[in-house]
């Protein structure tokens, strides 16, 4: 006699719900051992640089915008672990690494070793820019024009097109494992009045947020974002291809102020920022009666320890839980 599907649909939620832990939550941890840790490195915009002087009147770093829209785009989807962003500024200024050696897929590939990440992305923007086009109704009629003579009332028609490209590069072996690219067109068109442009936005240089609704809302903007859904998409495909590594973290505390926590771990040992391990101090030791060796260590739970910063050689983190932690306490566990 077969089992119905509701006895078995009650034995595999019963088997989920063993642990304790709600299956929401259950579901949170298994999707995050399967993400593969990457970090992303701004993307070289220096061909388009005279385009983007003339969209934006300055020279904007579009290069790390599309990488903060890129960011986001990954995180949302879920399949990858994004090396925190400001973390990451801090390992480069600290080890002095210049911008064109991040573009060398060596020099990547340790940049990607220091961070403790799987695989390191680096990129280009090869096309950054507008093509603009009006016909007139008065004095020149049907004529294509880049302008229109005051007074004239025409109609104008906005295109903008943006193409990305990007490479994710095996930190272990300096290989490129994939190359993706994401093109993004956005076009509008209206009436305009003495060759106001139609559908389009005055964007100043400076603070430019590409992640924000404001720059989304313009031409540019929307060029932007269809590139960078595309390139998104297809490197969520391809994840299956980055090589999962088991980090098996064993640290120790290095200090203590109040709920603070020091670890003489940091991302060379793949610690990174959100990672949660137990905090525990030994209680005894157990030795063979006949070699003397020791053949266990009892460990007495303390608490947990949450990690909010992290550098090359340690981490820091807020502690929380009943025991007192202090110097020497064994932080040890397999990160997310």
């Amino acid at each position: 006699m077969q089992p119905s599907s509701k006895f078995i649909a009650a034995a595999v939620l019963g088997s989920l719900l063993a642990s304790g832990l709600p299956l929401a939550a259950q579901q949170q941890q298994q999707q995050q051992k399967t993400k593969r840790r990457v970090a992303i490195l701004n993307f070289e915009y220096g061909t388009v640089s005279s385009n983007i002087m003339q969209i934006f009147g300055s020279n904007v770093d579009v290069g790390r915008g599309i990488v903060e829209v890129l960011t986001d785009r990954l995180v949302t989807g879920g399949v990858y672990s994004v090396y925190e962003r400001k973390a990451l500024d801090k390992v480069l200024a600290e080890q002095n690494i210049s911008n064109s050696d991040r573009f060398d897929s060596a020099s990547a590939a340790k940049i990607g070793r220091l961070l403790g990440v799987e695989a390191i992305i680096t990129g280009a923007i090869t096309q950054f820019g507008r093509d603009d086009s009006s016909v007139s109704t008065g004095g020149i009629g049907g004529k294509y024009t880049s302008k229109i003579g005051l007074g004239s009332l025409g109609k104008k028609t906005s295109k903008a097109v943006v193409q990305i490209s990007a490479r994710m590069i095996n930190v272990d072996t300096g290989e490129v494992m994939l190359v993706a690219q994401g093109r993004g067109d956005a076009t509008r068109s209206g009436l305009d009045v003495s060759g106001a442009g139609a559908g389009s936005s005055v964007i100043g240089g400076g603070g430019i947020d590409m992640r924000s609704a404001n720059f989304a809302n313009t031409i540019i903007g929307e060029a932007v974002n269809k590139a960078v859904t595309e390139m998104a998409g297809r490197l969520e495909a391809s994840a299956g291809s980055i090589p999962a590594k088991a980090v098996v973290v064993d640290a120790l505390v290095a200090d203590v102020t109040g709920d603070t926590i020091v670890i003489n771990a940091g991302t060379k040992a793949g610690v990174k920022t959100g990672d949660r391990f137990p905090v525990t101090r030994v209680g005894r030791t157990i030795k063979d009666p006949v070699t003397g060796k020791v053949i266990k260590r009892v460990e007495d739970a303390l608490g947990e320890l949450e990690i909010t910063e992290v550098d090359a050689d340690s981490a820091t983190g807020r502690f929380s839980g009943a025991g007192k932690p202090k110097v020497g306490d064994a932080v040890r566990s397999r990160a997310n």
